[in-house]
């Protein structure tokens, strides 16, 4: 058991899993987030900050569908990759632009989501996933 801790090999079995627990929960805290903003929408209510001059509204608009529906799309694996693009937009923006004078731990979450959508990017969605069932990726 100690010496399967030590050895750093990468075998298969472990990083399809490693992939769909980031996967899963990534996609899932993220939609803790977005649902309520794409309530917001769907009330009327979109009044929102405005971080990079698109308007409060459109702003609050895109930031619902990125948290809320590609949120969901990372969770379940549908078009992984390109759901992370709208993802990794909205955090950078929360941690470099809307956090920016903020102390490290006003920055922190959306700095690990930031890492964990473009972890996403990378690898894919992983052979537990809707992308690689419906589309044998």
């Amino acid at each position: 058991m100690f010496k399967r801790l030590l050895n750093s090999n990468l075998q298969q079995a472990s990083t399809d899993l490693a992939i769909l627990l980031l996967r899963v929960f990534s996609g899932a805290f993220i939609m803790t987030h977005g649902v309520p903003k794409l309530m917001k929408v769907a009330n009327g209510d979109l009044g929102f900050g405005d971080p990079i001059g698109l308007g409060p509204e459109l702003s609050l608009i895109l930031t619902a569908f990125a948290e809320g529906i590609c949120g969901f799309l990372v969770l379940v694996g549908l078009g992984t990759r390109w759901a992370t693009l709208p993802l990794i937009i909205v955090m950078a923006v929360a941690a470099f632009i809307h956090h920016a004078t903020d102390p490290f731990g006003g920055k922190e979450k959306a700095l690990l989501f930031l890492v964990i959508f473009i972890t996403l990017l990378i690898t894919g969605s992983g052979k537990y996933s809707l992308d690689k069932k419906l589309l044998n990726h």
